[in-house]
């Protein structure tokens, strides 16, 4: 699935398995390894970016760590929580959500779950570097583009958003894994759920950083990757657009996935 040479190099170098499984919790996870990354602003064709996403500052990855392949499912949560709170579930008439990823949860709700398997969120500096993965575009790479593209008709081979979820049963989250995966192999990066990292929300610093975790204290917390109700995909789903959000808000766009040190 690690097609790119020097991703390849980069994952071997670290000497740890590239694919690995927690016994406690069955979550698949891909190694991703140390390196360097431009952060911030990746406009695409049709839409800028917005301040937040300025300045444009580089940013080192100094120790490889694993990302969950997919965003928490519905099937994970429930045999970790004891229960299922997603708005897209089997006992709302959703046929085949063990699937489908978990939302209606917060990200205080999301601790519960994270302290219970040892697992942790990504920071936002992990998460972009993941996302990206090696690419510099709007949009990450995939097999039959593996350079990233800032087309926004693209996107729909790579995430899940409002014109390709709505079917004759409806709108919403689809099962994880179905559409192309990026060049470390992760999928789901972009639509589907949003998803909930560590850090506080706040102005990004200038200049070169390593192995950053954001503000010390905020009000909001950050999510990234958009999610199946966005009907501007390259607004919302491109590779460093980031927003605030209240930390106890809980609703069916919204879920995580997780990340662990080696």
């Amino acid at each position: 699935m690690v097609t790119d040479p020097t991703l390849r190099a980069a994952i071997t170098a670290t000497g740890l398995p590239w694919r690995v499984r927690d016994t406690g919790t069955g979550i698949e996870m891909l190694l991703v390894p140390p390196g360097t990354f431009q952060m911030g602003c990746s406009a695409s064709d049709q839409w800028g970016c917005w301040a937040g996403e300025y300045p444009v500052h580089s940013v080192t990855m100094s120790t490889a760590f694993y990302m969950g392949r997919y965003e928490v499912t519905q099937a994970q949560w429930q045999a970790r929580m004891g229960s299922n709170p997603a708005f897209f579930s089997n006992s709302n008439g959703q046929a085949g959500s063990d699937d489908r990823p978990v939302e209606m949860v917060s990200w205080n709700d999301a601790q519960g779950f994270l302290m219970s398997s040892g697992m942790r969120l990504p920071t936002e500096a992990e998460w972009e570097y993941a996302y990206r993965a090696g690419t510099t575009t709007a949009y990450h790479g995939w097999a039959a583009n593996p350079g990233g593209t800032n087309n926004d008709g693209e996107v729909g081979a790579i995430g899940w958003y409002i014109y390709n979820t709505c079917y004759a049963d409806g709108c919403g989250t689809r099962a994880v894994g179905l559409k192309a995966a990026n060049g470390f192999g992760l999928q789901d990066m972009l639509g589907n759920v949003s998803e909930f990292v560590g850090d506080w929300y706040g102005d990004y610093e200038a200049g070169p950083q390593s192995n950053p975790t954001g503000p010390v204290s905020g009000t909001q917390r950050v999510i990234r990757g958009g999610s199946w109700f966005n009907s501007t995909p390259s607004f919302n789903v491109r590779s460093s657009f980031r927003i605030g959000f209240d930390p106890d808000r809980r609703t069916e766009f919204e879920g995580f996935r997780v990340a662990r040190n080696p």
